[in-house]
Order: structure tokens, then sequence, then C-alpha cells
């Protein structure tokens, strides 16, 4: 890439997709039926009776990029703003949004709060923003307990569901309504999203074709003399022009070594690379995808074909275990197999695992190493790299993989060698295996998958787990 101020290469993104298009069609379902929210409503009213709530006070922040904080609102009532939702545990009373009190230009937002009576806007204000005066979060607190206070709820009980970005709106609330009893109550929704519903499932293969559909056009202008920038958006256009909702859920890594994986930077492809998509996060109608693939341009060293071999085969055997009732532990354990037979590792517990951000044995910070890595692109630029990624090496993190669920969720269960839940029709989740040594050799692959009542299905099928080849003359 060239970083002086002339034209550069990237303008050619149009030409290298020009003749692109994916091996498969993708299948655009509908936003989910009202029915599925009303009944998601039904539960979370039942629940709350059991737990002795007089209403529920749901909570979800507004943070950079315009995204929400988490994926709260998004999930009962399908409102992808910020917002306050208040839920009275009476079945015969409306529920009631407050939201707008951030300065996203998000007007309007995608769709209509589904079962939502009214909206209150409590508007952006303060002395910079509007020359008024007053606090968002406080206003939002002061309606909030006005709108208690009407339903009778000023002594009640109320059930509380948030983030960190609540917790000035809680310190608020509770000024305001000091005889009512606040009890936190996350795991009301986070139970309720563990097992997927068909028709959730329908939005998780979605966003797992656009995945592939993305990793398919990244193949397709993955060559010597491409930049990282060019690879990444030729992803996001192609997901993204189907539906996909955002382009910032993903990250790229590319070098001789296949140990770096962030943002693309300016790195041109040369032989001898090899490329990581680490696709964390593409989403349809707020459900997300995520896999990991990996790219060798030409020959790469025997190192690092057995990595890539080693972390293949894992996650294959881990696949044959997937079905309704197995141990996540034997899952988990499984993947690591080949690890241990090739002696990079000797234990697939989680608790003695060496993994890249681990801190020191005994909990204490452990000092990334300085060290000068020659790195020409960046160098280009200016700068220079002078500290040794990762610090350590092992996998990624000390387990196989995790839930996959909406955007700004949590992950409700990790499949790692001390869980032994079993696993569910209905869970939906990614498998990834990871081997990264500073300098030498890395790689991070894996695939998405639901269980069903036959075994299970593998949402990204549509682009293998094998390395992707690019042949070069070098």
């Amino acid at each position: 890439m060239n970083m002086r101020p002339t034209q550069t290469g990237a303008y050619r993104i149009g030409s290298l997709l020009a003749d692109f298009a994916p091996d498969f069609d993708f299948s655009a379902p509908l936003p989910l039926p009202v029915e599925e929210f009303e009944e998601r409503l039904r539960r979370i009213r039942r629940q709350a009776v059991e737990a002795g709530h007089d209403a529920i006070i749901v909570h979800t922040g507004g943070v950079g990029w315009f995204h929400t904080s988490n994926a709260y609102l998004r999930y009962i009532c399908d409102w992808m703003r910020e917002g306050v939702l208040i839920i009275p545990t009476d079945e015969d009373k409306p529920l009631t949004l407050l939201s707008f009190f951030t300065q996203s230009v998000l007007l309007p937002p995608g769709g209509e709060p589904v079962l939502v009576e009214d909206i209150w806007q409590i508007g952006p204000i303060g002395r910079e923003y509007a020359d008024r005066p007053g606090d968002s979060v406080i206003k939002t607190a002061e309606k909030c307990a006005e709108l208690l206070g009407n339903l009778g709820l000023a002594k009640g009980q109320i059930g509380r569901i948030g983030d960190r970005t609540s917790l000035t709106f809680w310190a608020g609330l509770e000024e305001l309504l000091p005889k009512a009893k606040f009890v936190a109550d996350n795991p009301i929704l986070d139970r309720l999203q563990k097992v997927r519903s068909p028709r959730e499932i329908e939005m998780f293969r979605a966003a797992a074709q656009l995945v592939s559909i993305g990793t398919q056009a990244a193949y397709h202008v993955a060559r010597p003399g491409v930049t990282d920038h060019e690879i990444y958006a030729a992803f996001s256009v192609a997901q993204m022009s189907l539906g996909g909702e955002t382009g910032d859920g993903y990250q790229i890594g590319i070098n001789e070594f296949g140990t770096h994986c962030g943002k693309p930077y300016g790195h041109i492809v040369r032989p001898g690379d090899l490329i990581n998509l680490y696709i964390s996060n593409v989403t349809y109608r707020g459900y997300t995808a995520q896999t990991a693939r990996m790219i060798a341009v030409g020959d790469i060293t025997s190192r690092q074909e057995e990595v890539l071999a080693a972390c293949t085969d894992g996650v294959k055997r881990a696949e044959k275990l997937i079905r309704s009732g197995a141990l996540m532990r034997d899952v988990n354990n499984a993947a690591f197999e080949p690890m241990i037979e090739r002696g990079m590792l000797s234990s697939p517990e989680a608790r003695g695992m060496p993994y890249n951000w681990a801190p020191m044995e005994d909990g204490s910070a452990r000092l990334v190493p300085r060290q000068y890595v020659k790195n020409i692109d960046w160098e280009a630029q200016g700068r220079t790299l002078m500290h040794l990624y990762p610090a350590t090496e092992g996998p990624h993190n000390p387990n196989l993989g995790h839930s996959v669920g909406m955007a700004g969720g949590q992950n409700s269960f990790n499949i790692s060698s001390h869980n032994y839940d079993r696993l569910e029709e209905g869970m939906v989740f990614v498998m990834h295996t990871q081997w990264l040594e500073p300098l030498s050799a890395g790689c991070n692959i894996g695939d998405m998958y639901v269980v069903t009542k036959e075994g299970f299905e593998n949402l990204s099928r549509h682009t293998p787990l094998e390395t992707h080849r690019i042949a070069t003359d070098a």
C-alpha cells in the first residue's frame, strides 16, 4: 500500500469483486413474528412472579460507534437503540419504554418496538450539547420513578436487568424510590437465551451464511499485492450487501508467522504469508455468527503446516461428539488431543493450560516482551513494532469455544474442561481451535453449530474448515 498522498491501490476493490458470486444462495428469513415476542414476555413475567417481583426494569445503554451495551431490549421487544423498559408483572398492564437519552443519530431506529404501548423521549441534554441544565441519565431515572409510582410500585419489589452502563441509572432510581426493593436479576433473561427456538435458529443460520459469503469474497480477492484493507473490505461488502448489520465485528491478521490478528493497517500480501479471518461477529437482525478461517499464500514452513493440521484435526474430533446429552467437557477435551499427541500441550485442563493472554502462574501481571519485530508495512507508515505478541505460546484461550447469541450479548456457556453441563437441542455455539507461537506459527480455525434432534448442523459448512490455499509463482 502506498501511504503517500497519491492515489492508492485500494480504489481497485470494485474491479477485484466484479466477477464475484458466492457458490450458494443466501436464504433471508423475515423478522421474528410477534408471537415469538409474546411467548418471551409470558416467560419473563412468569419468572418475575416466581421471584416475587412486582415489575422488571431493563436498562440498555449506548456505547461507541452507535451500538448498544447489551442485547436485552432487542431480545424482549426488538428495540435496537438505548432504552429503559418497564415490564409490570401484571399481564393487564402494558410495557412502557423510555428512550432517546443518548446522542445517537439512529432516527428512527430499525423497526418498531414490539408489544410496547408508550414510548417516552427523554432527550439528550446538558450545557455543552443543548445549553440546557440537567443530566439525561438522571432525567431517565426521574421519569422511570414517576411511572413506577403511577403503577403503585413505589414500595414494591423491582427486578433490575442491565450492565455496567446501568450503574448511574440504578443509583438515581434507588435514591428516588427509597422504599422500593431493587433486586438484580439478569439471569431471568440469560436463562431464556441458553436454548434457541426454531425461528431464532433461522436467524443464526442466515448470519452464518453471510459469514460464508464474506469469506468466499475474501478468498476471491486475496492474492499477493492486495492489502489487508482490501480483503477486509471485500468481506464487508459481500455480507453487508445482503443484510449484515455491521462491518466492525471481525478481525483480520496477516504476517509471515500467522501470529497477529487485529484490524487492517496496510499490510501487503506476500508469498509465505498466513492470513487469519477471525469472524467474531456478523449480525443479521440482531443474531450473530462466528467462524475462523486460515489462508496460506504460497509455501509455508513445516512447523506452520503442523500447527494448521493440529488445529483442523481438533475441530473435527470435537465435532464427532456433538449431540444432545454430550458432556461439554468431553467435546472440549477431544479438540486438544491432536496438540497433546504432538507434544504441544500436556493436558486439556483449562486451569493449568498456557494460553496467549495468560498472567503469570501466581496470577500476577505478565510483562509483554520488549523486542524489535521487523514489519516493513508498519515501518513504511513511520511506526515500529517494539513488542512481541503474543507474550506466550499456546492457544488464544484455555478452552474450545462458547455459545453464540445476539449482538452485544454475553456468552451463556463456554465449552471448556471445567464445564460438566450437557448439550441440549437448540444450543448454538462456535468451536475454534487456536495455537500461536511468536515469530513461528499460528492458527485460529473453527465452525459454528446448532444441536439438533439428529445430532448437529454445521451452520458454517459453506466454506471448508481446511486452510484455503493461494498458489504463487514464488
